[in-house]
């Protein structure tokens, strides 16, 4: 009995076939679309000033909102990566 190791097989090759590089750069661009979007409509008040005035401590509205943003952008970035991944993953089955 010996005790080497088999070697892994690459999984560039998986990350090339379902399209990885690309979805995410999909889901980039959707997530900060997004957050920019969401973010200039809120700080700036394009739809008017909102009802009921708050407090934010420390960083004032636009610091938290910014935060906000790039919650947003993250979760919408993967997700839309994500969402796209699987969707090729099974055209590539339906190939197979």
């Amino acid at each position: 009995m010996t005790d080497d190791i088999p070697e892994r097989p690459p999984s560039s090759g998986l990350v090339q076939a379902l399209n990885v590089p690309r979805n995410a750069g999909i889901g980039l661009v959707a997530g900060v679309v997004l957050a920019v979007s969401a973010y200039l409509v809120r700080v700036l008040e394009l739809f008017g000033p909102f009802a009921g005035t708050r407090q934010y401590p420390g960083l004032g509205p636009e610091g938290w909102f910014l935060i906000l943003a790039f919650v947003l952008a993250s979760a919408t970035a993967l997700l839309v990566t994500a969402v796209l991944t699987i969707v090729s993953a099974y055209r590539l089955s339906k190939e197979v």
